[in-house]
């Protein structure tokens, strides 16, 4: 059942990652690939210090299921979307965003975890359709690069998705706070590499690293412990919808100041 409590939630995730769009290209522009390794593991000893500050105990165990966790729904995530935005801008990446919630149903179904209804498959639908309606396709040369960057959001959207099913699945006994503190040290490791293979070509500009903060405490920090509290409340694929308001948040953000 769907409360009060969930809907404050989806508005609170859907409006901070609708918002972080903008940051997302400066951060990636200024800091290279290795800049998306960044965001997980600064937001991770962020929240770590504060959990510390609050006396707010944290047991970490499957540290297996907690590793899976950070390839998908961090590194592959991060990694698809952050370093395609450049190449094939934000409307394209932000249509694919939108069949993350298709993805997870697949997924959820498959391991038997959510049962949608023809309503709820008209629904989805319907979704990913208006976000075309919202940022359109815009018109733009196929080529190398942007096939490229097409096949790295298919990669994100589909670690996405997959990694709301497996959290549902494998650590619902496991807290919010430990899910995502777990998930960001483990995936930030994994795309450490990033810094080798797509270093920063310059020194970035000093509000760049003000976007960087806001990105690793507002928009992975503290959403993605809202974000996890939802898929294991309301199942995997109702959280991932979010990424339907979230669209319609980062058009607006970009109109206003892209």
């Amino acid at each position: 059942m769907i409360t009060r409590t969930h809907i404050g939630l989806y508005l609170g995730v859907s409006s901070i990652w609708g918002c972080t769009w903008y940051f997302i290209l400066h951060v990636v522009q200024a800091f290279g690939g290795g800049g998306v390794a960044l965001r997980p593991l600064i937001g991770g000893v962020v929240l770590l210090a504060a959990s510390r500050m609050s006396g707010r105990t944290l047991r970490f165990h499957s540290f297996g299921p907690l590793a899976v966790l950070g390839a998908t729904s961090v590194a592959l995530q991060f990694m698809g979307f952050n370093l395609a935005t450049p190449m094939i801008g934000t409307s394209v990446a932000a249509i694919f965003a939108a069949t993350i919630p298709m993805v997870s149903m697949v997924i959820g179904r498959a391991w038997d975890l959510e049962h949608i209804t023809r309503t709820g498959y008209i629904g989805l639908a319907l979704g990913i359709f208006g976000v075309i309606l919202i940022v359109g396709f815009p018109a733009v040369e196929i080529d190398a690069r942007f096939i490229l960057g097409c096949a790295f959001t298919l990669i994100g959207a589909v670690g996405a998705a997959f990694g709301s099913n497996f959290a549902r699945k494998h650590l619902s006994g496991v807290g919010y706070w430990e899910q995502t503190i777990g998930s960001f040290f483990a995936g930030g490791i994994m795309m450490l590499p990033l810094f080798i293979i797509d270093p920063p070509t310059h020194s970035p500009q000093p509000v760049v690293f003000f976007y960087l903060a806001v990105l690793a405490v507002a928009g992975t920090g503290i959403g993605y412990i809202m974000y996890f509290k939802l898929v294991a409340e309301i199942g995997a694929t109702s959280a991932t919808t979010v990424e339907f308001l979230v669209t319609a948040i980062a058009v607006c953000v970009g109109a206003g100041f892209l």
